[in-house]
């Protein structure tokens, strides 16, 4: 098992990077929550950038353990729809 340095439950947020349409914030949601089943209202913000063009995503979620968060970036990061995770 590795070693974290976080201590488990703890707040901990991603950010989510991709393209300002309609179906990336239900697509980024739909991911999320296949990992994080209790996610809370307002636990996810949105920011556009500047020009319209891309959208931010930040999820805080309540991490149990750090597979759990190992397997949410995977899943983020494996998707070609997303342009970055944080």
């Amino acid at each position: 098992m590795q070693k974290t340095l976080l201590t488990f439950p703890c707040q901990f947020p991603i950010k989510i990077v991709g393209p300002a349409n309609e179906s990336f914030e239900g697509l980024v949601v739909g991911i999320v929550r296949q990992y994080v089943p209790d996610l809370g209202e307002g636990a996810i913000t949105v920011r556009y950038s500047e020009n319209g063009k891309y959208i931010s995503m930040t999820a805080t979620i309540n991490a149990k353990s750090q597979e759990q968060l190992d397997n949410l970036y995977r899943a983020l990061s494996g998707n070609s729809d997303i342009l970055m995770v944080l």
